[in-house]
């Protein structure tokens, strides 16, 4: 379906985040999906993926991760550069702003007109995996999508250390984690760890994994892998229209 954009400001401990909206055109209900991006914001590639998953007949609600840091609107680019940019904004942001932003965004889409409220879900990518999996700790969030989430047996997010791993049993929802057997920054110690605290905690999750490197539905980068992120989308938009097909 054809969608609608725009950009909306909240104010989080007194700084203004800007969110990136994309909508459903047709005028109905639907669920809210807060979407985080990778430590280069929001870039035309994960505009791209945030429009795409809207088209499905979600609201996608995406923050500027580092809106405490970077200048409302700054992408990241992605190159050596960039790399080093992001990774030092996301070493400076505290763990406990980082889940500030998540609770603005759940209840701005709790309280729009357009968004069911009892059905709330979240996707991230690689630093935003790591967030869309600390998101699945609040009560609403009933479906989770991690694309290859980094630093989560690590503790590694922001400021000090993250208790992510240590807190699965937080998990409210039912989870998806899509990982590429290529990428050394989810290597298979830390994706075997990340499964069994799930399956000790009884969350219920799948898990999809491709012979792709890092960030390979990210279609402006070298790692690119377009069969591997189709097959990747259909897993996701499936996920999401199990849990939500109860429109309830």
């Amino acid at each position: 379906m054809q969608i609608t954009k725009r950009n909306i400001e909240l104010k989080v401990n007194d700084s203004l985040m800007r969110v990136y909206v994309a909508s459903p055109k047709p005028p109905s209900i639907y669920p809210g999906i807060l979407f985080y991006s990778d430590i280069y914001q929001l870039g035309g590639a994960m505009i791209r993926l945030a429009n795409y998953l809207a088209g499905y007949g979600y609201v996608v609600a995406a923050p500027e991760i580092f809106h405490r840091l970077e200048p409302i609107g700054l992408v990241i680019e992605p190159d050596d550069l960039g790399r080093m940019r992001g990774n030092d904004d996301a070493r400076r942001t505290a763990i406990a702003d980082y889940d500030a932003d998540c609770r603005a965004v759940i209840d701005f889409l709790k309280a729009d007109s357009s968004v069911a409220p009892s059905q709330i879900g979240t996707l991230g990518f690689c630093i935003g995996g790591h967030l869309a999996f600390r998101a699945a700790f609040q009560s609403e969030i009933r479906a989770s999508v991690c694309c290859y989430p980094t630093g989560i047996p690590s503790g590694k997010l922001g400021q000090g250390i993250a208790d992510t791993i240590h807190r699965v049993s937080e998990v409210n929802g039912e989870m998806l984690i899509v990982l590429g057997t290529l990428d050394p920054h989810v290597p298979e110690n830390d994706r075997q760890i990340l499964i069994k605290a799930l399956e000790n905690a009884n969350v219920t999750y799948k898990v999809v994994l491709y012979e792709a490197e890092h960030t390979f539905m990210r279609d402006d980068g070298y790692r690119y892998d377009s069969a591997a992120t189709t097959s990747a989308w259909s897993e996701i938009v499936t996920f999401f229209a199990g849990i939500f097909a109860d429109n309830s």
